[in-house]
């Protein structure tokens, strides 16, 4: 038995020492999911795996929280990232509760669903289950500026999709599979994670429509309006402690801190298509 120094219990109820107050991690999943950019961080399994690991391995640990801020991006990152959630808790006996922020949409929703509960703000914007393919075709405009475009492939499929080409009937056709397979994927990680909740038809939620938290409460999407820190409090008690880990630096900012250098042109203009890409998948919820 350890016994303390009379100035320190002076200060230190015993009390308190024999029963610590719970301890619940904090894990923060912001922005858009998939590789990231020179100019921007984007989630992977790559990026928070050291983060997921450190916080399921926190002593006395009574439960994770996941604050959620995500308009997607990557199913299969989504999908590595939620697994690794269930099973970090599984392993370590370890409960899951999920908040959402302003959204949780597409692959924001998937990674709320590796959580045994979701809670949201009235008026977070949640679901999106869907897959969508986008881009752009230019079939004209190398005839029109006097270019001559020269491709040669091996393989009558390797140049599918060229948007430089009109679009082919089955190279959409084979496009579509892919988006159906990868939509299936996403409705049966709901019907697991969700079993016995959802409210409303899968022809209403699988559609890729969103809606506001409140609105997904009666969908049986998320299971009620709460704020972290209140709902935890709560569950926990007042003295409950709240951990949160720093998750990885992009290299973009590793490499500022360094080498306090600048990217070149070629990462910039990588950076600005990331951020014309983050700017369009966070526009589409008004955000």
């Amino acid at each position: 038995m350890t016994v303390l120094p009379q100035r320190l219990r002076n200060y230190i109820p015993i009390k308190s020492l024999r029963h610590p107050p719970p301890l619940v991690g904090v894990i923060r999943l912001r922005g858009i999911i998939g590789s990231a950019g020179p100019m921007r961080s984007g989630m992977t399994l790559e990026s928070l795996a050291p983060t997921l690991e450190k916080t399921f391995s926190l002593k006395r640990l009574e439960a994770v929280a996941l604050i959620i801020n995500s308009p997607g991006g990557s199913p299969v990152q989504s999908a590595l990232i939620a697994q690794r959630i269930r099973d970090l808790s599984r392993e370590k006996k370890v409960p899951v509760l999920a908040f959402v922020e302003d959204v949780a949409a597409s692959g924001g929703y998937w990674l709320a669903c590796a959580a045994e509960q979701i809670y949201v703000n009235e008026s977070s914007i949640v679901g999106s289950i869907g897959v969508v393919s986008q881009g752009f075709g230019f079939p004209e405009m190398l005839q029109k500026i006097g270019v001559e475009r020269r491709v040669e492939t091996a393989g009558n499929n390797k140049n599918m999709l060229d948007p430089f080409e009109p679009r082919k009937s089955e190279d959409v056709e084979h496009l579509r599979g892919i988006l159906d397979e990868l939509h299936e994927s996403f409705k049966d990680e709901v019907r697991r994670q969700r079993v016995g909740r959802l409210k409303a038809s899968e022809d209403e939620l699988f559609t890729g429509a969103f809606w506001t938290g409140k609105r997904a409460v009666g969908l049986g999407l998320v299971d009620g309006i709460a704020e972290a820190r209140g709902e935890l409090r709560r569950r926990f008690g007042d003295k409950v402690r709240l951990r949160g880990l720093q998750q990885q630096d992009s290299w973009l900012r590793r490499r500022l801190k360094s080498q306090s250098a600048f990217p070149d042109s070629a990462e910039l203009a990588h950076g600005l298509l990331d951020a014309a890409e983050s700017r369009a998948l966070w526009s589409r919820y008004g955000l």
